[in-house]
């Protein structure tokens, strides 16, 4: 009898545990993910060789249960974030996954562009309409588009650019109902929408948040294989990548150097989240050197974070402050 109380009890607290795994917190949390190394998922079209390598660094995040919740309170890599930090108001799960798609697909195309334009090729753009990020609560489009769907025709007629779009239906009365042709995973749909008055412009609109679709061609060609990383965090290394691929010599002088920061066109280097977990990935996958975005010297920047973090684990890696990606091409080619 004992026997079976005690087999009985151990089943019992079998399925407490694994249904409380499944009951989420309102947190998110952060900790140390990974430093990839970037050859492998970055090919240019008959691109050189490097002897060294280029690395991302990422932050391993998702919404906390109770044990992530108790293991981020007592470890000093881990953060914990409210839901309303991470997620914009009103923002979905499904939502949030999407939009940091979308950065990341945003940060492709920044880089691509940077690289290209330092090493002086040519750069074409090519326009497919529309992605939905947000879809508003309480809006006309809620519940009849999602967020990821592509637009590219209002009314029967086909549009390049979210400035278009947004063109042709704020030039529309309150109250009319227009007709939206969107693709939806890989399934063409139409629905029809009539318009509200939105807060934010005073203009008749459907209640959704947008990106352009846009494509850039260039010669020779680029592939990156991102997979389900998310979020704008790696155009600098993504740069990088591309440019030392595209010029002869070699910037990574044989070292393994990671990095983080934002990218935009223009070559500037902007701030990102999670640099202390990210100094703690690259110390693991043994990288020599670390490109820190340097906000200009901000006191509070992701460079000064990032040699405090390093100075706390002891590690060799050095840290090197940039603001733009010239800054970095100039620090790489000063190498030994």
């Amino acid at each position: 009898m004992r026997s079976k109380f005690y087999t009985r009890s151990f089943l019992v607290l079998a399925v407490i545990l694994l249904a409380s795994s499944f009951y989420y917190l309102p947190y998110y949390v952060s900790k140390p993910g990974m430093a990839k190394e970037l050859e492998p998922i970055i090919e240019v079209e008959n691109g050189n060789d490097e002897q060294g390598s280029f690395m991302l660094t990422t932050v391993r995040m998702g919404r906390a249960n109770i044990y992530a919740y108790a293991a981020a309170k007592f470890s000093k890599y881990q953060e914990l974030y409210p839901v309303e930090e991470i997620r914009s108001e009103n923002e979905t799960e499904e939502e949030y996954n999407v939009r940091q798609l979308h950065l990341m697909a945003t940060s492709k195309l920044a880089a691509i562009e940077t690289a290209y334009k330092k090493a002086g090729i040519p750069i074409h753009y090519h326009y497919n309409g529309v992605y939905v990020l947000n879809v508003l609560p309480d809006m006309p489009a809620h519940g009849k588009l999602q967020a990821g769907d592509r637009i590219f025709k209002v009314d029967g007629k086909e549009f390049k650019s979210s400035d278009e779009f947004i063109s042709l239906v704020s030039n529309k009365q309150e109250g009319s109902e227009i007709t939206l042709t969107f693709e939806r995973q890989d399934k063409t749909k139409e629905t029809s929408i009539p318009l509200k008055t939105l807060k934010e412009t005073g203009k008749p609109g459907v209640g959704i948040t947008l990106v352009d679709d846009k494509e850039i061609e260039v010669e020779p060609a680029v592939n990156i294989n991102s997979e389900e990383i998310g979020g704008p965090s790696a155009g600098l290394m993504f740069s990088l990548e591309i440019y030392n691929q595209l010029i002869k010599e070699d910037l990574t002088g044989g070292y393994k150097i990671a990095g983080t920061g934002t990218i935009n066109s223009e070559g500037t280097v902007g701030r990102i989240g999670g640099i202390e977990q990210k100094i703690v990935a690259a110390d693991k996958a043994g990288a020599e050197i670390f490109l820190a975005p340097n906000e200009k010297g901000a006191e509070d920047s992701n460079y000064k974070a990032a040699v405090a973090t390093a100075r706390d684990i002891k590690t060799d890696m050095k840290i090197v402050p940039v603001d733009t990606f010239d800054d970095a091409v100039e620090f790489l080619r000063s190498l030994d």
